[in-house]
């Protein structure tokens, strides 16, 4: 489909919006999804935009932190094809998905991904918390696989929420610095991420104008959030954030 010049305005705001929110407190995607649907792309085809578009985004997250990986390499051998193969998976699912399914499940993803940015901070503290236990854990990493890999199916499948998830997950069962475990889970969301959307981009669903238009607003959104995230607080914003979350979700629900 072609966009007009308005849409194609509109679709670029959001993408430098959700790429400053995403660099500041996260959430990104609860501005840009509704943008790519607010401008007549289906519900399907606007998934699948969004996550071709924004996976640049989780390759500098894990350069950003690949100092942090050095000495992970048997956690990511095994964590990393988990993630890849369960974004296949969720990405299959989605183009397998009709607009009707899809567009009634929505509401409750948004809906998810909203709760998930609200208790951030109470989940990373949880997650604080049980790494910095003394002792020697004695639950099996092998033990991530299963739960990994729902996660990434999820990602593949919609994606927003999913560091959120991963950052849980990892963290019930590695017994390791937070620093660390975050630098994993970037890997992990980065395998799902790029292999749903190498997956996406053969499909014929992306809209390139929008996809393309939206990689360079996120690229600069990213840039402008790194300068702004020690001016704006991440909790005031994650607030606006889950606020707009619950509002849009109301309006798939309910339209």
């Amino acid at each position: 489909m072609e966009l007009t010049a308005a849409g194609l305005a509109l679709v670029a705001v959001a993408a430098v919006a959700g790429g400053a929110v995403n660099a500041i407190a996260g959430g990104g995607t609860l501005i840009t999804f509704p943008a790519l649907t607010a401008v007549g792309i289906p519900p399907v085809s606007a998934s699948v935009t969004n996550t071709v578009a924004l996976a640049p985004g989780y390759l500098g997250g894990v350069m950003a932190q690949k100092g942090d990986l050095a000495g992970q390499r048997r956690r990511m051998l095994i964590l990393a094809p988990t993630g890849a193969l369960g974004g296949v998976l969720g990405a299959i699912l989605l183009l397998n998905s009709g607009e009707q399914t899809f567009r009634a499940l929505v509401p409750w993803l948004i809906l998810m991904a909203t709760g998930l940015l609200a208790f951030q901070d109470q989940i990373r503290n949880w997650v604080v918390r049980r790494l910095t236990q003394a002792g020697q854990d004695p639950t099996h990493e092998a033990w991530t696989i299963p739960p990994v890999f729902l996660a990434a199916v999820y990602g593949g499948y919609f994606g927003a929420g999913l560091s959120v998830i991963l950052l849980a997950v990892l963290g019930l069962v590695i017994h390791d610095t937070l620093t660390r475990v975050n630098a994993l889970k970037q890997g992990v969301a980065f395998a799902a991420n790029i292999t749903a959307a190498l997956l996406f981009v053969f499909s014929g669903q992306v809209v390139w104008e929008a996809a393309l238009v939206m990689a360079v607003g996120a690229l600069l959104g990213g840039v402008l959030g790194g300068r702004l995230a020690g001016r704006i607080p991440a909790r005031r914003l994650r607030q606006v954030v889950v606020t707009i979350g619950v509002i849009v979700a109301a309006i798939y629900l309910f339209r």
